[in-house]
């Protein structure tokens, strides 16, 4: 793995960047609905904002500590996604998108754990 000298550089952070982003746009319905929509958007700054944190982190277990937190936080905004599709606020195609996106920016955060514990 080459030398990352900013977090702005961490693929991982990148793609949560996007989500937050697409998060953030989503229209319709769930704007009627603060808690979910508030909730949704905190979990994906989440991730983020723990991928942040934690490379700032002198030790590499505290750097997976955030890196873990940061899961946790893509975990929850999947879930979420579940429940919105459920009640009909978005539909099945922007779900999987979105999950899809969820779950690429998890294998990566993965990988970096695993760099960061060897």
């Amino acid at each position: 793995m080459a030398k990352v000298e900013k977090f702005e550089e961490l693929n991982c952070w990148k793609l949560a960047r996007e989500l937050t982003g697409e998060v953030y746009s989503l229209n319709g319905k769930i704007n009627k609905d603060f808690a979910l929509r508030d909730q949704l958007r905190r979990a994906s700054v989440s991730i983020m904002n723990n991928i942040a944190e934690g490379f700032g982190r002198f030790s590499s277990k505290e750097k997976v500590r955030f890196l873990e937190i940061a899961q946790s936080s893509a975990n929850e905004v999947k879930s979420m996604l579940y429940l919105m599709n459920d009640l009909g606020y978005i539909d099945s195609a922007l779900q999987e998108s979105l999950h899809l996106k969820t779950n690429i920016c998890q294998r990566q955060i993965w990988g970096l754990i695993k760099y960061l514990r060897t």
